[in-house]
């Protein structure tokens, strides 16, 4: 089995990249909830977080999308915002090494009343060669 270059266990690539998948969305759950949005910074909170997920190991696209409408009450004047819960994020992340490409999942599950962190997706990276030139 090959070792993977920041690993000390010997993991294939697909199981690196499968836990660096959920070392992101526990990051971004452990690490957010308790910051407080409004409607009016809703997209700008996900703009910070997508961006201090991508410059992480491995990451090739991060979409984060905040939900503040999902949230408990909501204050008057000065205090008109929420604070971030786990019901309000929907995650989505994509991390590729070696041929290999995992998409993890943070997105609230009204029927289990429970912010499920998945895995959706583990695939072989498709090739991006741009098409060579014939004379």
């Amino acid at each position: 089995m090959p070792r993977t270059s920041i690993h000390r266990a010997a993991l294939t690539p697909r199981e690196a990249l499968l836990f660096e998948a959920g070392i992101k969305l526990g990051g971004i759950f452990h690490q957010y909830l308790g910051v407080p949005v409004s409607s009016r910074t809703a997209a700008g909170l996900a703009r910070t977080i997508e961006r201090a997920v991508a410059l992480q190991p491995f990451v090739v696209d991060v979409r984060v999308r905040v939900h503040p409408e999902r949230g408990g009450p909501l204050g008057r004047g000065r205090f008109a915002y929420r604070y971030l819960t786990a019901e309000m994020l929907d995650v989505r992340v994509r991390l590729s090494d070696r041929g290999i490409e995992v998409e993890g999942r943070l997105a609230h599950r009204a029927d289990l009343r429970y912010p499920l962190m998945s895995i959706a997706s583990v695939r072989p990276v498709q090739s991006r060669r741009r098409p060579t030139r014939t004379a």
